[in-house]
Protein backbone atom coordinates (compact mmCIF):
# COMPACT_ATOMS: atom_id res chain seq x y z
CA UNK A 1 0.00 0.00 0.00
CA UNK A 2 1.30 3.38 -1.07
CA UNK A 3 2.01 5.64 1.39
CA UNK A 4 -0.62 8.25 2.01
CA UNK A 5 0.74 12.11 2.05
CA UNK A 6 0.03 14.02 5.13
CA UNK A 7 0.46 17.73 6.21
CA UNK A 8 1.72 19.06 9.06
CA UNK A 9 0.20 21.73 11.05
CA UNK A 10 2.59 23.39 13.17
CA UNK A 11 0.89 24.12 16.58
CA UNK A 12 2.46 27.51 16.39
CA UNK A 13 1.27 29.78 14.05
CA UNK A 14 3.21 33.08 12.80
CA UNK A 15 2.67 36.10 14.84
CA UNK A 16 1.15 38.66 12.89
CA UNK A 17 1.50 41.97 12.49
CA UNK A 18 -1.93 43.28 13.15
CA UNK A 19 -1.41 47.22 13.50
CA UNK A 20 0.36 46.73 10.44
CA UNK A 21 -2.57 44.70 8.52
CA UNK A 22 -4.84 47.24 10.10
CA UNK A 23 -3.07 50.43 8.20
CA UNK A 24 -2.89 48.48 5.30
CA UNK A 25 -6.68 47.38 5.35
CA UNK A 26 -7.23 51.52 6.18
CA UNK A 27 -5.49 52.73 3.08
CA UNK A 28 -6.83 50.26 0.95
CA UNK A 29 -10.29 51.15 1.97
CA UNK A 30 -9.52 54.71 1.06
CA UNK A 31 -8.33 53.98 -2.42
CA UNK A 32 -11.93 52.72 -2.53
CA UNK A 33 -12.95 56.40 -3.04
CA UNK A 34 -10.73 59.55 -5.06
CA UNK A 35 -9.24 61.79 -2.71
CA UNK A 36 -11.63 64.78 -3.37
CA UNK A 37 -14.28 62.56 -1.75
CA UNK A 38 -12.37 61.62 1.39
CA UNK A 39 -11.71 65.08 1.74
CA UNK A 40 -15.42 66.13 1.83
CA UNK A 41 -16.28 63.00 4.36
CA UNK A 42 -14.11 64.11 6.63
CA UNK A 43 -15.06 67.72 6.45
CA UNK A 44 -18.30 66.17 6.64
CA UNK A 45 -17.48 63.98 9.78
CA UNK A 46 -15.69 66.97 11.72
CA UNK A 47 -18.79 68.69 11.26
CA UNK A 48 -21.03 66.01 12.73
CA UNK A 49 -18.94 65.36 15.36
CA UNK A 50 -18.99 69.15 16.46
CA UNK A 51 -22.14 68.97 16.42
CA UNK A 52 -23.05 66.24 18.32
CA UNK A 53 -20.24 67.86 20.97
CA UNK A 54 -22.05 70.83 21.50
CA UNK A 55 -25.87 68.60 21.44
CA UNK A 56 -24.47 65.99 24.12
CA UNK A 57 -25.13 63.19 21.69
CA UNK A 58 -22.77 60.67 20.56
CA UNK A 59 -21.41 60.50 17.45
CA UNK A 60 -19.86 56.60 16.66
CA UNK A 61 -22.07 55.03 17.16
CA UNK A 62 -24.94 57.01 16.40
CA UNK A 63 -28.36 56.36 16.46
CA UNK A 64 -30.42 56.99 13.58
CA UNK A 65 -32.43 59.68 15.39
CA UNK A 66 -29.06 61.70 16.13
CA UNK A 67 -28.77 61.84 12.47
CA UNK A 68 -32.01 62.59 11.59
CA UNK A 69 -31.83 65.68 14.45
CA UNK A 70 -28.53 67.09 12.66
CA UNK A 71 -29.95 67.12 9.51
CA UNK A 72 -33.30 69.06 10.17
CA UNK A 73 -30.67 71.56 12.20
CA UNK A 74 -28.01 72.26 9.05
CA UNK A 75 -31.30 72.06 6.64
CA UNK A 76 -31.46 75.46 6.76
CA UNK A 77 -27.76 76.30 5.41
CA UNK A 78 -26.67 73.44 3.60
CA UNK A 79 -28.32 72.25 0.47
CA UNK A 80 -30.15 68.40 -0.07
CA UNK A 81 -27.28 67.15 -2.47
CA UNK A 82 -24.26 67.88 0.66
CA UNK A 83 -27.18 66.62 3.40
CA UNK A 84 -27.10 63.57 1.59
CA UNK A 85 -23.43 63.05 1.41
CA UNK A 86 -23.10 63.76 4.80
CA UNK A 87 -25.53 60.72 5.53
CA UNK A 88 -23.01 58.59 3.40
CA UNK A 89 -19.85 60.32 5.63
CA UNK A 90 -21.17 59.08 8.27
CA UNK A 91 -21.77 55.81 7.34
CA UNK A 92 -18.63 55.42 5.92
CA UNK A 93 -17.13 56.31 9.15
CA UNK A 94 -19.16 53.71 11.28
CA UNK A 95 -17.93 51.06 8.61
CA UNK A 96 -14.98 51.89 9.30
CA UNK A 97 -15.00 51.62 12.89
CA UNK A 98 -17.00 48.64 13.25
CA UNK A 99 -20.50 49.60 13.91
CA UNK A 100 -23.70 49.25 11.64
CA UNK A 101 -25.96 52.87 10.68
CA UNK A 102 -28.97 51.70 9.17
CA UNK A 103 -29.61 55.16 6.47
CA UNK A 104 -32.54 53.26 5.60
CA UNK A 105 -34.34 53.85 9.00
CA UNK A 106 -37.03 56.16 9.12
CA UNK A 107 -35.22 58.74 11.51
CA UNK A 108 -32.95 59.28 8.71
CA UNK A 109 -34.60 58.56 4.95
CA UNK A 110 -37.86 59.98 5.96
CA UNK A 111 -35.72 63.06 7.56
CA UNK A 112 -33.97 63.59 3.61
CA UNK A 113 -37.48 62.89 2.15
CA UNK A 114 -39.18 65.84 3.64
CA UNK A 115 -36.59 67.85 3.05
CA UNK A 116 -36.59 66.86 -0.58
CA UNK A 117 -40.10 67.82 -0.97
CA UNK A 118 -40.06 70.95 0.81
CA UNK A 119 -36.28 72.44 -0.41
CA UNK A 120 -36.43 70.44 -3.59
CA UNK A 121 -32.73 69.22 -5.65
CA UNK A 122 -33.82 71.36 -8.82
CA UNK A 123 -33.07 74.88 -7.34
CA UNK A 124 -29.24 74.06 -7.01
CA UNK A 125 -27.01 75.52 -9.33
CA UNK A 126 -25.83 73.94 -12.62
CA UNK A 127 -22.53 75.11 -14.18
CA UNK A 128 -23.44 76.56 -17.81
CA UNK A 129 -22.65 74.33 -20.61
CA UNK A 130 -19.66 75.69 -22.56
CA UNK A 131 -21.52 74.46 -26.16
CA UNK A 132 -19.12 74.36 -29.27
CA UNK A 133 -20.72 77.91 -30.59
CA UNK A 134 -19.41 79.36 -26.62
CA UNK A 135 -16.15 77.34 -26.92
CA UNK A 136 -15.19 78.99 -30.12
CA UNK A 137 -15.56 81.74 -28.98
CA UNK A 138 -13.86 81.50 -26.11
CA UNK A 139 -10.51 80.17 -28.07
CA UNK A 140 -10.87 82.47 -30.91
CA UNK A 141 -10.03 85.20 -27.17
CA UNK A 142 -6.50 83.17 -27.30
CA UNK A 143 -3.25 84.66 -29.38
CA UNK A 144 0.06 82.82 -29.29
CA UNK A 145 1.69 83.36 -26.11
CA UNK A 146 2.16 79.84 -24.10
CA UNK A 147 -0.67 80.34 -22.00
CA UNK A 148 -2.95 81.23 -25.10
CA UNK A 149 -1.73 77.61 -26.46
CA UNK A 150 -2.39 76.01 -23.77
CA UNK A 151 -5.61 77.46 -22.77
CA UNK A 152 -7.16 76.98 -26.54
CA UNK A 153 -5.95 72.71 -26.21
CA UNK A 154 -7.21 72.48 -22.75
CA UNK A 155 -10.62 73.78 -23.76
CA UNK A 156 -11.22 72.52 -27.05
CA UNK A 157 -9.64 68.42 -26.02
CA UNK A 158 -11.42 68.70 -22.74
CA UNK A 159 -14.73 69.45 -25.18
CA UNK A 160 -14.20 66.93 -28.00
CA UNK A 161 -13.31 64.52 -25.20
CA UNK A 162 -16.03 65.01 -22.85
CA UNK A 163 -13.47 64.78 -20.33
CA UNK A 164 -14.00 66.02 -16.21
CA UNK A 165 -11.72 68.71 -15.23
CA UNK A 166 -9.36 66.10 -13.04
CA UNK A 167 -9.07 63.54 -15.94
CA UNK A 168 -7.59 66.49 -18.17
CA UNK A 169 -4.90 67.21 -14.89
CA UNK A 170 -4.62 63.93 -14.80
CA UNK A 171 -3.15 62.72 -18.54
CA UNK A 172 0.36 62.75 -19.47
CA UNK A 173 2.14 62.89 -22.49
CA UNK A 174 2.36 58.98 -22.82
CA UNK A 175 -1.32 58.79 -22.86
CA UNK A 176 -2.08 60.85 -25.92
CA UNK A 177 -1.41 59.02 -29.45
CA UNK A 178 -1.48 61.15 -32.59
CA UNK A 179 -2.71 59.14 -35.35
CA UNK A 180 -3.59 60.20 -39.09
CA UNK A 181 -7.10 59.71 -37.68
CA UNK A 182 -7.13 62.13 -34.71
CA UNK A 183 -5.71 62.03 -31.42
CA UNK A 184 -6.55 58.38 -29.02
CA UNK A 185 -6.44 59.43 -25.92
CA UNK A 186 -6.22 57.29 -22.62
CA UNK A 187 -8.22 57.76 -19.41
CA UNK A 188 -5.99 55.44 -16.89
CA UNK A 189 -8.52 56.54 -13.59
CA UNK A 190 -11.40 58.78 -13.41
CA UNK A 191 -14.43 58.88 -11.09
CA UNK A 192 -16.60 56.64 -13.18
CA UNK A 193 -13.61 54.40 -13.34
CA UNK A 194 -12.23 53.90 -9.65
CA UNK A 195 -10.79 50.29 -10.65
CA UNK A 196 -8.52 52.36 -13.18
CA UNK A 197 -9.61 50.03 -15.88
CA UNK A 198 -8.75 52.53 -18.23
CA UNK A 199 -10.65 53.93 -20.61
CA UNK A 200 -9.60 55.02 -24.41
CA UNK A 201 -11.50 58.17 -26.07
CA UNK A 202 -10.44 58.78 -29.92
CA UNK A 203 -11.07 62.80 -30.96
CA UNK A 204 -11.20 62.88 -34.29
CA UNK A 205 -8.76 65.54 -36.59
CA UNK A 206 -11.06 67.93 -38.16
CA UNK A 207 -8.64 70.05 -40.27
CA UNK A 208 -10.70 73.20 -39.08
CA UNK A 209 -9.37 76.38 -37.12
CA UNK A 210 -10.80 74.62 -33.71
CA UNK A 211 -9.20 71.22 -34.43
CA UNK A 212 -8.47 69.64 -30.48
CA UNK A 213 -5.21 67.54 -32.36
CA UNK A 214 -3.83 70.66 -34.28
CA UNK A 215 -3.82 73.07 -30.82
CA UNK A 216 -2.81 70.00 -28.63
CA UNK A 217 0.48 69.58 -31.18
CA UNK A 218 0.95 73.45 -31.02
CA UNK A 219 0.80 73.55 -27.31
CA UNK A 220 3.46 70.43 -26.72
CA UNK A 221 5.97 72.18 -29.53
CA UNK A 222 5.56 75.59 -27.89
CA UNK A 223 5.79 74.40 -24.24
CA UNK A 224 8.54 72.11 -25.29
CA UNK A 225 7.07 68.83 -23.60
CA UNK A 226 8.54 65.26 -23.59
CA UNK A 227 7.13 63.80 -21.29
CA UNK A 228 4.83 63.53 -17.69
CA UNK A 229 1.76 66.18 -18.12
CA UNK A 230 0.55 67.25 -20.82
CA UNK A 231 -1.51 70.20 -19.09
CA UNK A 232 0.57 72.58 -17.16
CA UNK A 233 0.73 75.92 -15.50
CA UNK A 234 2.37 79.13 -16.77
CA UNK A 235 3.33 81.92 -15.31
CA UNK A 236 3.15 85.63 -15.54
CA UNK A 237 6.88 85.25 -17.96
CA UNK A 238 5.94 82.12 -19.78
CA UNK A 239 7.61 79.81 -17.62
CA UNK A 240 5.99 75.72 -17.96
CA UNK A 241 5.28 73.80 -14.64
CA UNK A 242 5.31 70.43 -14.43
CA UNK A 243 1.29 70.24 -13.78
CA UNK A 244 -1.70 71.76 -13.37
CA UNK A 245 -4.51 71.75 -10.24
CA UNK A 246 -8.16 71.10 -11.54
CA UNK A 247 -8.87 73.95 -10.10
CA UNK A 248 -7.17 75.52 -12.27
CA UNK A 249 -9.10 74.09 -15.23
CA UNK A 250 -12.45 75.75 -14.31
CA UNK A 251 -10.42 79.36 -13.54
CA UNK A 252 -8.98 78.68 -16.94
CA UNK A 253 -12.73 77.97 -18.48
CA UNK A 254 -13.88 80.90 -16.54
CA UNK A 255 -11.74 83.66 -17.73
CA UNK A 256 -11.46 83.02 -21.32
CA UNK A 257 -15.53 83.46 -20.97
CA UNK A 258 -15.18 86.34 -19.71
CA UNK A 259 -13.17 87.45 -22.14
CA UNK A 260 -15.65 86.39 -24.55
CA UNK A 261 -17.96 88.54 -23.12
CA UNK A 262 -19.67 85.70 -21.44
CA UNK A 263 -20.58 85.65 -17.68
CA UNK A 264 -17.39 83.38 -16.45
CA UNK A 265 -19.07 82.86 -13.09
CA UNK A 266 -21.51 81.01 -14.62
CA UNK A 267 -19.22 78.29 -15.94
CA UNK A 268 -16.86 75.42 -13.86
CA UNK A 269 -14.61 72.97 -15.64
CA UNK A 270 -17.72 70.58 -15.62
CA UNK A 271 -18.75 73.30 -18.55
CA UNK A 272 -16.49 71.44 -20.72
CA UNK A 273 -18.30 68.11 -20.14
CA UNK A 274 -21.57 69.69 -19.73
CA UNK A 275 -20.85 71.65 -23.41
CA UNK A 276 -20.15 68.49 -25.09
CA UNK A 277 -23.29 66.54 -23.83
CA UNK A 278 -24.96 69.53 -24.57
CA UNK A 279 -23.76 70.17 -28.02
CA UNK A 280 -23.81 66.02 -29.11
CA UNK A 281 -27.25 66.10 -28.24
CA UNK A 282 -28.51 69.51 -29.99
CA UNK A 283 -26.76 67.37 -33.44
CA UNK A 284 -28.94 65.03 -32.79
CA UNK A 285 -26.17 62.27 -31.62
CA UNK A 286 -27.52 59.07 -30.60
CA UNK A 287 -27.62 58.02 -26.60
CA UNK A 288 -24.99 55.74 -27.35
CA UNK A 289 -22.67 57.65 -29.18
CA UNK A 290 -23.23 60.30 -26.69
CA UNK A 291 -21.58 57.69 -23.70
CA UNK A 292 -18.96 56.42 -25.61
CA UNK A 293 -17.28 59.29 -25.42
CA UNK A 294 -18.22 60.57 -22.07
CA UNK A 295 -18.06 57.39 -20.13
CA UNK A 296 -21.36 57.68 -18.18
CA UNK A 297 -22.50 54.56 -16.77
CA UNK A 298 -25.88 55.63 -16.11
CA UNK A 299 -28.13 57.37 -18.67
CA UNK A 300 -29.46 59.20 -15.61
CA UNK A 301 -27.07 62.07 -15.68
CA UNK A 302 -26.60 62.24 -19.11
CA UNK A 303 -30.43 62.65 -20.14
CA UNK A 304 -30.55 65.95 -18.40
CA UNK A 305 -27.94 67.37 -20.84
CA UNK A 306 -29.71 66.08 -23.50
CA UNK A 307 -32.93 67.45 -22.66
CA UNK A 308 -31.39 70.87 -22.12
CA UNK A 309 -29.98 69.71 -25.59
CA UNK A 310 -33.26 69.01 -27.31
CA UNK A 311 -35.12 72.07 -25.37
CA UNK A 312 -35.81 74.75 -28.29
CA UNK A 313 -35.06 71.86 -30.88
CA UNK A 314 -38.46 70.33 -29.86
CA UNK A 315 -40.02 73.22 -28.44
CA UNK A 316 -43.41 74.38 -30.22
CA UNK A 317 -43.60 77.64 -29.89
CA UNK A 318 -43.11 78.50 -33.49
CA UNK A 319 -45.80 76.19 -34.27
CA UNK A 320 -48.35 77.73 -32.20
CA UNK A 321 -47.92 81.07 -34.35
CA UNK A 322 -46.42 83.36 -31.42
Amino acid sequence: MPPVATTIVSPVAPLLDLDRLAREAADLARGSRSKATWRAYESDWQDFTAWCAATGLEPLPAVPVTVGLYLADRAATLSVATLTRRVSAIAVRHRLAGHYLDTRHPGIRDVLAGLRRSKGVASRRQAEALTVPLAKRAVATCADRLIDLRDRALILIGLAGGFRRSELVLLTLADVTVTEDGLRIVVRRSKGDQDGEGQVVGINRTGRATCPLAAHQAWIAGAGISEGRVFRSVNRHGQVGTSLSDRAVALIVQRRADLAGLNGAAFSGHSLRAGFATSAARSGVAERDIMATTRHRSTTILRRYIRDGELFTKSVTNQIGL
